[in-house]
């Protein structure tokens, strides 16, 4: 079964938010490619990423990403920890997301189900999926708030990859349930 476009998207924006591979310059190609035409200040903002993403080597890429992302981190990639901190509703944000992802026979691997990049794969799944109760609240209360706040540690004028990226994504969330809509 082929996906829509839209799931194709949170797939190649999961992948651009995990550790990077030699892959990742054309997964970012690739994903601007999607982008540009039906969003084109999403696009715009990838094409600055994507362009950041292919003159680097991939030592570069993984030092940058572990500087944004994982030691002492710029911002953390955990919508759980984006919204609540660490208090126990990011335990029973968790817990909410683990039953979700098991209803439909999906798992967060060896992440925690908070991750970004897991959240965008399981929006990925299908737009049925996509288009339920928990989904909808999941973008609009959940993943969207959290890549807002990832945003302003950055400050407004960063010229980071990564921001360009979130950025695009932020547009990409706003966007796409309007989009979805009006091809139903």
């Amino acid at each position: 079964m082929s996906k829509d476009s839209t799931s194709t998207l949170y797939d190649l924006f999961a992948d651009l938010l995990e550790y990077p591979t030699l892959s990742t310059p054309l997964k970012s190609g690739l994903c601007y490619q999607h982008l540009q035409v039906p969003q084109a200040e999403a696009g715009a903002l990838l094409e600055r990423f994507h362009a950041e993403m292919e003159k680097r080597p991939l030592q570069q890429l993984e030092e940058l990403y572990t500087v944004v992302f994982d030691m002492q981190p710029i911002c953390y990639p955990y919508v759980g920890y984006q919204l609540f901190g660490e208090s126990y509703k990011r335990g029973a944000f968790m817990a909410q997301l683990n039953e979700a992802y098991h209803a439909v026979g999906y798992s967060a691997g060896q992440e925690l189900p908070d991750h970004l990049s897991v959240i965008l794969r399981f929006l990925g799944l299908d737009s049925a999926n996509r288009e339920g109760d928990f989904c909808q609240a999941l973008l609009r209360e959940g993943l969207t708030p959290a890549v807002e706040k990832m945003l302003q540690t950055f400050g407004t004028q960063s010229e980071n990859p990564y921001f360009a990226l979130l950025s695009a994504l932020h547009l990409f969330l706003v966007h796409a349930p309007e989009k979805e809509l009006s091809h139903a």
